[in-house]
């Protein structure tokens, strides 16, 4: 009986002390339960602004060099860094689902450069994909979100000479290929809005039969490159309607369901396209659910013209002889 009454007793401090967080500013070697553990969870949708730089960061949130490094690559923190700088690096949340990937957030901060980084790993906690969200600028104010799909969306805003609020926004999701692909991109700002319409798929092959680039006008257009195999293909939608007050913009992979059709699901959410190909056209409607990737009053659909490619002549450099 005294036994059991002193375990009883000690049950408490025993279990106070295994959920105590293992510190993370040394140097020693820790599994990537505790690298988890320091980061604080919290739900979706979440906001956070660039007032986390003037929080204050404790030692309680520190992590140092060598143990991030153990669990994210160097590469992440010296493609932002000059060389052998090695900023102090501060763990802060993080949205965890055991069905999905993990998102971490930590700030890296020297006295030149504040940044915030997002982290992603995957459902056996393997680090595949990392993101700045913004640099701390005392002349802009930005603010990042993350809804229930993993949509991340970041915002930064200015004053114009003017006086006027100007702002440009960014949605991006996690791709398959483990990076963050750009789906939507706004702005009330006429010199990003003037700025050229980036294709990410453009240099990709385009021997398949429907590869090509699809189009209303320059604004609105359909690229289709080629797949892995013949039954899938690699696309890019971009359009701007109503003046540029409703714009979309989609990348992804479509298959074939027919010999001249082809269907987009999305992974994490429900959008569907289907596309259909008849002569020198496609013809490209929204069966559902594509609400995270346009405006909120226009749809993807429409019929776009195919683009004749322009071939460019090859030089033979052999030149005419007098004479002869």
């Amino acid at each position: 009986m005294k036994k059991n009454m002193l375990l009883i007793l000690l049950l408490p401090g025993l279990l106070c002390c295994r959920s105590k967080k293992v510190s993370l500013s040394g140097n020693e070697k820790v599994d990537i339960g505790d690298f988890m553990e320091s980061f604080e969870t919290v739900k979706t949708p979440y906001l956070i602004t660039d007032s986390v730089f003037d929080s204050g960061e404790n030692d309680s949130s520190l992590v140092s060099y060598k143990i991030f490094t153990q669990f994210v690559p160097d590469t992440v923190i010296t493609r932002h860094y000059p060389k052998g700088v090695k900023p102090h690096l501060y763990a802060l949340t993080k949205i965890r689902d055991d069905k999905r990937e993990s998102l971490l957030l930590c700030i890296a901060a020297t006295e030149a450069k504040e940044v915030l980084y997002l982290l992603c790993f995957d459902k056996s906690d393997k680090f595949i994909a990392s993101k700045v969200l913004f640099a701390y600028d005392k002349h802009i104010n930005s603010f990042a979100s993350i809804d229930s799909r993993y949509t991340v969306t970041v915002t930064h805003q200015h004053k114009s000479p003017e006086g006027d609020m100007l702002y440009a926004k960014d949605a991006y999701m996690l791709n398959d290929a483990g990076g963050f692909t750009l789906i939507l991109t706004e702005s009330n700002d006429a010199s990003k809005k003037s700025a050229a319409i980036i294709n990410p798929i453009d240099t990709l092959p385009r021997k398949h039969k429907f590869s090509g680039d699809y189009q209303i006008d320059k604004k609105n257009f359909v690229s289709i490159r080629d797949g892995k195999n013949t039954s899938v293909f690699l696309f890019f939608i971009h359009f701007e309607k109503d003046e540029g007050t409703c714009n979309g913009e989609l990348k992804g992979q479509a298959k074939f369901t027919s010999a001249y059709s082809a269907q987009f699901r999305g992974n994490v959410d429900p959008c569907s396209i289907s596309f259909y190909f008849s002569g020198n056209q496609v013809t490209i409607r929204e069966l559902g659910g594509c609400g995270n990737f346009r405006d909120i009053k226009c749809f993807f659909e429409g019929t776009f013209a195919r683009k004749k490619e322009i071939k460019t002549k090859i030089q033979t450099g052999k030149k005419k002889i007098s004479g002869k």
